[in-house]
């Protein structure tokens, strides 16, 4: 039996306030209504940013277990693809997600945070997983934080192993981060085309991740946010199966960033998906703070597959 989908969306309007499918191929279910919404008044000159975002989770068609954990708890979005098999990946990537809800960052709708805050987080997760598993298990982990950067809002990428983060912004997309990853290094070095490494035997070896291994140093990014912006945040469910093309083509067209999610996840499944799929979409806009109705926040996503060395 596969595990259900879990899906949600939120609508919420963040200031710096006082600075401080189904196997056929089905479209995932719309979001339940309710929940909560957030605003203020900004100081800044730049005015408002308003965040609407929505997210999902699938265990995929050939898991039985779901190893991906998800934190959107403004300011903080982010995804753990965990790995190490018997439920190992999914304590090791729950730990990484309550590591980052628990901290001041999370609930604070903007954060004063630097690059160096967010080393000493994802050290402490990593610290905490090796505590629990033993060096047995691992998890990678992707995400963004809505920052304060010289009084106008930024973007904070984050980013150890091969989940990713993927940037729509003025008819322009990208991935953000780079994957830690054998098969990139050897695209790198130009041993392997992009289109080789998808199909690479070892492509779901990862070369960094949190909890296993030596290497755990995550990369950062510093963007301005600018209007209109729309990110994704994905587990490698959805790359691994799902071209870049694709997924442009799904963002681009796509109305609301919920429709985006399922339509993702949707995709995922109709190629196949062999691994867990999770993906996060966010987007910006400034000024209006109109804000809309949507699930309960904050959402955290622990959802237990199978499967260290490979987050696959």
């Amino acid at each position: 039996m596969r595990e259900r989908q879990v899906h949600g969306a939120h609508a919420i309007d963040i200031t710096p306030a006082a600075l401080a499918p189904d196997p056929g191929g089905s479209s995932a279910p719309p979001a339940e209504d309710g929940g909560n919404q957030a605003s203020g008044t900004s100081p800044l000159s730049g005015g408002d940013v308003r965040l609407t975002y929505g997210f999902g989770t699938d265990v995929g068609l050939l898991r039985e277990l779901n190893e991906d954990s998800f934190i959107a708890v403004e300011p903080v979005f982010a995804i753990a693809d965990g790995m190490g098999g018997h439920e190992a990946g999914e304590v090791a990537s729950s730990i990484c997600v309550r590591t980052l809800e628990a901290s001041d960052i999370a609930g604070t709708g903007y954060a004063r945070v630097s690059v160096g805050d967010l080393e000493d987080l994802i050290e402490r997760a990593d610290h905490a997983i090796r505590d629990e598993a033993g060096g047995d298990a691992g998890t990678t982990l992707t995400g963004v934080v809505l920052v304060e950067e010289s009084t106008m809002p930024h973007w904070l990428f984050f980013n150890v192993g091969d989940s990713r983060v993927y940037r729509l912004s003025n008819d322009t997309f990208g991935q953000i981060t780079v994957d830690h990853s054998e098969v990139q290094e050897l695209v790198d070095t130009g041993q392997l085309t992009e289109e080789q490494a998808r199909t690479h035997p070892r492509r779901h070896v990862v070369t960094r991740a949190l909890g296993a291994g030596d290497d755990t140093e995550a990369d950062f990014w510093l963007l301005p946010v600018e209007q209109g912006d729309r990110l994704l945040l994905c587990s490698d469910g959805l790359s691994g199966e799902v071209t870049d093309e694709e997924i442009c083509g799904i963002l681009s067209l796509a109305g609301d960033p919920q429709d985006a999610c399922n339509e993702l996840i949707t995709a995922a499944l109709g190629a196949g998906a062999r691994d867990n799929v999770t993906v996060i979409v966010v987007d910006a806009t400034f000024g209006g703070m109109t804000g809309s109705g949507a699930p309960a926040a904050p959402v955290r996503g622990f959802f237990a597959a199978d499967g260290v060395g490979s987050d696959g």
